[in-house]
C-alpha cells in the first residue's frame, strides 16, 4: 500500500464511530439496522460509514433480499491496517464494551426467539405473500366448525380470519368502541354478530354454541372463575373452549399498562379453573415465547364440555 492510500485509510479509520462498526464486523456478519439498534447511530449515519468503509475495502457486503449484511473484509486487509484495527477494537474501551454487550442481549434474544426457528423467520425476512396473515387464512380454510363465541373479541381481527369456517359467529367485548370497529371489519359476512357483553354475564342461553373461543381475555377479568363459568354455560354437550392468555409472570410492569388484572395464569391453575367450571381439560401447554424481552410465554389450554355435564363449582369461590 502507498503512502497516499495509507493516508487516506488511516484517515478514514481515524473516526470513533467508523472504528466501532469495525469492531463489531470482526467475527460476525450484520445488518445496518442491527448495527443502529447496537451503536445509537442513526440509520442514515451508519449506511454512510459502511459506504465508505466498503469503497475503501475495509468492509464487506452481500444482499439477502431486502438487506445488506456487512462484515470485515480481513483477507483483502493490508498487515498494517489488520494491526490497527486488532489493536483498537480489542481495546477495553468502555464505549466497546458497551456495543459488545448490547451486541451479546441482542444476539440472545434472537437465540430465544429462535426456539421456534422457522416461525421466527416468517416474521424476520420477507418474502412475497408470506405473511402470519396468509399462514392463519390457509390453515382456517381447513376447519369447518358450527356455531362459534368469541369472547373478548376486540376488533374482530381472529374473528375476520375465523368466520368462513364459521356455521354462525358471535363475537363479544366490553369494549364498545372495539364492538364498532369489529362490527365494520365483519359486515360483509351475513352469519357474524357483534355485540357489547360482559364475559361475566354472557347474554346466550344455556348450550348455545359448539365452541367459545377465549383468546387473550382472562387476564383483563374481575373473576376469572365466573367467566369461565359463564363461558362453559352457553357451550353445548361435547363443544370445546379454547384459551390463551399469558402463563403467569412477574412482570406487572409490563401488562398492568395494558389494563391486565392478573400476571398470567399457570397451568396448574389454568387446569383447576377449566375443571371447577364443569369442563374436562384436554391440554393446558405453553404454545409459545414472545420473543421480545422479557419474552413473556403465552399458554394455550383446551377444554370440552361432557355428554352429561356436571354442574359448576360456585363461581364466588374465584
Amino acid at each position: 500500500m502507498d503512502l497516499g492510500r495509507c493516508v487516506e485509510t488511516f484517515n478514514l479509520l481515524g473516526d470513533e464511530s467508523r472504528l466501532r462498526l469495525c469492531a463489531l464486523l470482526r467475527d460476525r456478519e450484520l445488518c445496518v439496522s442491527d448495527l443502529v439498534q447496537v451503536t445509537g447511530i442513526s440509520q442514515s449515519r451508519v449506511s454512510t460509514h459502511l459506504g465508505r468503509l466498503r469503497e475503501a475495502g475495509i468492509v464487506r457486503d452481500r444482499r439477502r433480499g431486502a438487506q445488506s449484511f456487512y462484515t470485515l473484509a480481513h483477507a483483502a486487509l493490508p498487515e498494517a491496517v489488520q494491526g490497527l484495527l486488532d489493536e483498537s477494537t480489542l481495546a477495553s474501551d468502555p464505549t466497546l464494551e458497551g456495543d459488545r454487550k448490547r451486541l451479546a442481549e441482542l444476539e440472545e434474544e434472537r437465540r430465544g426467539g429462535a426456539a421456534a426457528s422457522l416461525l421466527d423467520d416468517l416474521e424476520r425476512y420477507y418474502s412475497p405473500g408470506r405473511t402470519w396473515r396468509s399462514l392463519t387464512a390457509g390453515l382456517a380454510a381447513l376447519l369447518e366448525l358450527g356455531d362459534v363465541l368469541d369472547v373478548g373479541s376486540g376488533d374482530g381481527a381472529a374473528a375476520a380470519m375465523l368466520a368462513p369456517a364459521c356455521r354462525s359467529l358471535t363475537c363479544v367485548d366490553v369494549n364498545a368502541r372495539m364492538v364498532e370497529a369489529a362490527r365494520d371489519r365483519l359486515a360483509r359476512f351475513s352469519h357474524v354478530r357483534v355485540d357489547v357483553a360482559d364475559v361475566h354475564r354472557l347474554p346466550h342461553a344455556d348450550e348455545s354454541f359448539d365452541a367459545v373461543l377465549v383468546f387473550h381475555t382472562l387476564t383483563y377479568t374481575e373473576r376469572p372463575l365466573q367467566a369461565i363459568t359463564e363461558c362453559a354455560r352457553v357451550l353445548r354437550p361435547r363443544g370445546k373452549l379454547v384459551l390463551l392468555c399469558l402463563d403467569e409472570h412477574q412482570q406487572p410492569e409490563v401488562t398492568a399498562p395494558y389494563g391486565e388484572r392478573h400476571q398470567g395464569f399457570s397451568k396448574a391453575t389454568l387446569t383447576t379453573l377449566l375443571g371447577k367450571a364443569g369442563l374436562e381439560v384436554q391440554s393446558a401447554e405453553i404454545a409459545c415465547r414472545e420473543s421480545r424481552k422479557p419474552r413473556l410465554d403465552v399458554m394455550l389450554a383446551v377444554a370440552s364440555k361432557p355428554a352429561t355435564a356436571p354442574s359448576p363449582s360456585p363461581s364466588h369461590h374465584a
